[in-house]
């Protein structure tokens, strides 16, 4: 049996160096490549953490692309996000002005809080339980 795992997800977007920003300098993503393709597209990629999946943050294209921005799971949270410490990554976020849509929470799974990012998508941000 071979090993496979997911490594990358598409993440649609407004604009590259807005998106760049956001990711980096918010979410203190790291930006693992911007390529430029042609004149219009560029194959732009963050992850927090190189080692495991990333986000490849693509540029809307069409109409039909634009309005799925933010929206790309109907509503639903879209994206999880793991860390090892939630008061300093939470903290840190807020300082930053991420937008939580609610109070952080003990699940079973771990601490775990809503925020929404750049463009509307939701995430939660997660402590799991060790």
């Amino acid at each position: 049996m071979s090993n496979v795992r997911l490594f990358q997800l598409s993440l649609l977007v407004r604009d590259y160096d807005e998106a760049i920003q956001y990711y980096t300098n918010v979410l203190g993503f790291q930006l693992i490549e911007n390529t430029i393709l042609s004149a219009t597209k560029r194959w732009v990629v963050v992850s927090p953490n190189p080692e495991q999946a990333s986000l490849l943050l693509a540029k809307a294209a069409t109409p039909n692309q634009e309005r799925a921005i933010g929206n790309q799971t109907g509503g639903r949270v879209f994206l999880f996000l793991h860390t090892d410490n939630f008061e300093i990554t939470y903290n840190k976020y807020l300082s930053k002005g991420v937008e939580f849509m609610e109070q952080p929470r003990i699940e079973m799974f771990g601490k775990v809080c809503v925020f929404k990012d750049l463009y509307g998508n939701l995430w939660d941000l997660i402590e799991p339980v060790h």
